[in-house]
């Protein structure tokens, strides 16, 4: 995103959402928990997570499929586990759910891991990963990303997702680490906005059937995503979507709707949250502290030429939201047309 384009408050842009969920049916206390949400994807810098999918998110519900009243149930549970099933609600509000029980059940067990299947579409990993923060503990969320754009190592099928995963570590003096990727070089949704802003696509970054470069994001649909790492992105990819996707019994491989091509079909979507709490292995202010030293490390490590600076995971989505918060999150032109043709649909303020 350009931070030159017209800038909105966090408080505006999450009303904004919120009244657009109710105009849709959803009840007023659910918008605005998922409103917050979708508005932090934004301030964090998760553009392409954000508000951008607001309209995607009506489109479904109005299409029936999505239930904006859902009522989660808990299905197995012990101790230190969890399965929920979600109802059909929108994913945000399932993996709300998910990581505050996962959170509650790691302060007596230590470590926690909840998955959730039935659920649909929730933003950006790090959302989830960084909520068991603020209770001293490390969270890791992993998903079965809503469409497949990846084939297995050496195929042509689209049989996998990005299916990310989000690591995030807390620490004293510095920002928390937070590790954020998909396990495709770039996630569908970096896709989606340089389509918007009608940007290319650096090479590497996907590619048509027959191996071709491909860099217009508008033929999309006629290549796929490439893993990181090769086959071990492949490998990732796999493991990730049978940890939250067959594990929970929610979709996984051909079962995988399309949410960008089909409105109406149940995703079945599927996530799991894993809690950790720092005080089952050190003192909270002594692991922080630890970590603190690895920023150290990291940072003062002697530069190869022609690179002026290390960061950390997290590094930048610190800088991004403390500029967001105190001058406002930046709308593309694109974006707002779209954000405003939304409002009058459905009868709402623009904004």
């Amino acid at each position: 995103m350009s931070e030159t384009a017209p800038r909105t408050s966090l408080s505006t842009l999450q009303s904004f959402i919120q009244n657009a969920f109710v105009a849709v049916g959803m009840p007023h206390e659910e918008a605005g928990k998922a409103a917050a949400l979708m508005a932090q994807a934004d301030l964090i810098g998760q553009d392409g997570h954000g508000v951008s999918r607001l309209p995607m998110y009506i489109k479904r519900i109005q299409a029936g499929g999505l239930n904006v009243k859902p009522d989660f149930k808990i299905i197995e549970e012990r101790a230190a586990t969890a399965l929920i099933d979600g109802d059909n609600g929108l994913g945000h509000l399932v993996m709300q759910n998910a990581t505050e029980l996962a959170m509650k059940k790691a302060e007596t067990t230590g470590v926690a891991w909840v998955g959730a299947r039935h659920s649909n579409h929730a933003g950006p990993a790090s959302l989830y990963a960084m909520m068991p923060l603020k209770k001293d503990m490390i969270g890791l969320y992993v998903a079965v990303g809503s469409a497949n754009h990846l084939p297995p190592w050496g195929g042509t099928e689209m049989l996998l997702s990005t299916n990310p995963i989000a690591v995030a570590i807390p620490s004293g003096a510095n920002p928390p680490i937070i590790l954020d990727m998909a396990t495709t070089v770039a996630a569908y949704g970096k896709v989606k906005t340089a389509a918007q802003r009608g940007e290319t696509m650096p090479e590497g970054w996907m590619v048509d059937k027959d191996g071709n470069p491909l860099t217009d994001p508008s033929r999309a649909s006629e290549g796929f995503l490439l893993p990181i790492g090769g086959a071990k992105g492949y490998g990732l990819a796999l493991i990730f979507g049978i940890l939250a996707g067959t594990l929970n019994g929610a979709a996984f491989g051909r079962d995988v709707i399309d949410f960008n091509a089909d409105s109406k079909k149940t995703t079945n979507t599927g996530h799991f949250i894993l809690a950790l709490d720092i005080k089952a292995f050190a003192d909270p202010k002594m692991f922080k502290a630890s970590i603190d030293n690895v920023w150290a490390e990291m940072k003062s490590s002697e530069l190869m030429t022609g690179v002026s600076e290390i960061r950390l995971p997290g590094e930048r989505l610190a800088q991004v939201t403390q500029d967001r918060t105190d001058n406002g999150i930046p709308l593309a032109p694109a974006l707002r047309e779209t954000l405003k043709e939304l409002a009058a649909d459905l009868g709402i303020a623009p904004l």
